[in-house]
């Protein structure tokens, strides 16, 4: 009879906590645009679909993603992060079950008449989740746990861009200093020919100065950029969790073979296949789950509790004397100044904000993705106008060089010459770097690279 009757005491709370009270979460109305950005077609096909490691196809940059993956700091403790909020989602669910512990001991009292007493006790207790406020910190936990497992995501695609960006940078120095270099050999070369000339007799020492002067300007550039070569592989070798050192390099930046173009689906599809958009709409269910919580905390709490053993001031009879307890308590708030009342509006209060976030996380996917359809579309018409123009300037250059040692034209056209062809060559070498990291924007910006 006595576990019929507690059966009949737990399944009574449990039909009482069929009840939960509180508004549920809806997504806030967005009033997405039928097109990402005006005048690009629309199709079904997702970014998701392109892999980092297909996209990023440089054996290298595969390593340094890779490594920075598995050793950069901030990702090893997004990972960490995981983890918390696994453990206290399983701890916010634990509290909506009943919960059993196990008691034994003794002891011996010596007020007035010595007394002894024996136990050993099995313990239930239970909170009957009468409104749906446990139900509501279960929610609560989920989704506090979904919202770091997309950060996670987030930070990962983030790693993966910033990894690459630096990479095509350090490429881009590394070729920018091979023009120096060259540029600095044709000098050299220039005030030999030009020394030559001076001195038999077919030009003024104007033409060599000139010549000097130009040399020693290209040699203040090399330093300036092995200093900055330096600096951006130490860059990279933060991002990999690695102390400063050297970076391998794998293919040059003119070798670097990107897509121009990437799938960029419909508006909608954008809300799923960026994390951080996901992130920002967890963290909005959470702050209504809690919401849902402080609700809840201006009704009645009950709490049943039973316990069952054996009890004895003497351990001769103790086995021959059960004991058993069942017990309930309705605790409800009467007077507290309005306390529960301000802490529902507060959660109120934080919801309405989670949900303005929320849009502004949307509304900002949206500018990145636009500036970068942008930014990757027009880049790629200034390197190939530049492209144009060094070719122009190579022939230009080649034509005055001709010219100067048949004597049709003075130093000074070829020194102008020459520095239009530098200046076309790093100008070009910049396009290239900029188109690439255009890609990486806009790869990023579509939500693509978190996937494992």
């Amino acid at each position: 009879m006595m576990y019929k009757f507690i059966m009949i005491v737990l399944l009574s709370g449990v039909a009482l906590t069929s009840c939960k009270i509180g508004k549920e979460y809806t997504r806030p109305e967005l009033g997405l645009p039928d097109r990402i950005e005006a005048g690009v077609k629309t199709d079904s096909a997702s970014v998701s679909d392109l892999k980092w490691w297909d996209l990023y196809t440089d054996t290298v940059l595969q390593g340094l993603i890779r490594q920075a993956l598995a050793y950069n700091k901030d990702m090893q403790i997004a990972v960490a992060r995981v983890r918390e909020t696994e453990a206290s989602r399983r701890i916010a669910k634990a509290d909506i079950f009943p919960r059993v512990d196990a008691k034994a001991g003794g002891q011996r009292d010596y007020d007035y008449t010595p007394e002894n007493i024996f136990e050993i006790k099995g313990m239930l207790s239970w909170e009957a989740d009468l409104w749906g406020r446990l139900r509501w910190g279960n929610q609560a936990a989920i989704a506090q746990y979904l919202q770091t497992v997309e950060g996670r995501r987030a930070l990962q695609m983030t790693i993966i861009a910033q990894v690459a960006q630096a990479y095509f940078e350090l490429s881009a120095l590394d070729e920018e200093l091979k023009i120096v270099r060259r540029t600095l050999a044709a000098r050299e070369e220039g005030v030999h020919l030009a020394k030559l000339r001076y001195e038999g007799g077919l030009t003024s020492e104007t033409s060599l100065r000139q010549a000097q002067v130009e040399l020693a300007r290209a040699a203040t550039l090399v330093p300036d950029l092995e200093r900055k070569i330096k600096l951006k592989e130490n860059d990279i070798c933060l991002l990999t969790g690695q102390y400063p050192g050297t970076v391998s390099r794998g293919e040059g930046i003119r070798q670097q073979g990107l897509p121009r173009l990437l799938p960029v689906g419909v508006p909608s599809a954008l809300l799923e296949r960026r994390p951080d958009i996901r992130q920002a709409e967890y963290r909005l269910k959470a702050a209504v789950a809690k919401r849902g919580m402080a609700y809840t905390n201006m009704f009645p709490k009950l709490t049943l509790s039973a316990q069952y053993g054996l009890e004895n001031n003497h351990w001769e009879n103790f086995f021959q004397t059960p004991f058993f307890f069942l017990g309930g308590q309705l605790a409800a708030p009467l007077l507290n100044m309005g306390k529960n009342r301000a802490q529902y509006k507060a959660a109120q209060a934080v919801a309405e904000q989670e949900g303005y976030a929320y849009q502004q996380v949307v509304l900002t996917a949206f500018k990145e993705v636009n500036n970068a359809l942008v930014s990757s579309r027009k880049i790629e018409e200034i390197r190939q106008s530049r492209a144009n123009l060094e070719e122009a300037a190579r022939s230009y250059l080649q034509l005055a060089n001709l010219q100067y040692i048949n004597g049709v034209i003075g130093y000074i056209d070829v020194l102008d010459a020459q520095r239009g062809y530098f200046d076309a060559q790093i100008g070009l070498n910049n396009a290239v770097r900029d188109e690439l990291i255009a890609v990486v924007n806009l790869y990023k910006a579509l939500g693509g690279g978190w996937e494992n």
